[in-house]
């Protein structure tokens, strides 16, 4: 993710979740039961992986906090570059609220996965509501 931070992440996560289930029914001749739990999984770890690596400042990321124009990871998943939260002295109600903001990209994602289901429908044999209003 080019862009990751805590502002924008819970978006990210709902449209992905739309996105997969969309492919998963409209751009697959079938619907393997296994990929968007595969997908869905890849995701979060990805997402976690780099979220959590900008939140330590590790190395490894720092392009992507570059790119943003932050000083830091951390000060671009506190601030997205639109706040100016004390991203240096963070107390431990701030590191366990983040905590709590990982744990929930699962929930986001879930949510988009859920709407996506109710647009294209869950099995083979539904259309979901586009498909009843004749958005084929």
């Amino acid at each position: 993710m080019p862009y990751d931070s805590f502002l924008l992440d819970p978006f990210l996560l709902f449209i992905i979740g739309i996105v997969l289930v969309a492919v998963a029914s409209r751009g697959l001749k079938w619907r393997p039961k296994w990929f968007v739990s595969v997908a869905s999984l890849t995701i979060i770890v990805i997402f976690w992986a780099c979220s959590v690596s900008l939140y330590f400042d590790l190395p490894w990321i720092e392009w992507m906090w570059r790119m943003c124009g932050a000083e830091t990871g951390r000060d671009w998943m506190i601030n997205s570059g639109v706040f100016n939260f004390d991203y240096r002295n963070v107390s431990e109600a701030g590191h366990v609220f983040c905590g709590f903001m990982f744990a929930l990209y699962p929930i986001w994602l879930r949510c988009g996965l859920h709407i996506g289901y109710v647009l294209f429908g869950r099995h083979e044999r539904q259309d979901g509501m586009l498909g009843a209003l004749g958005a084929k």
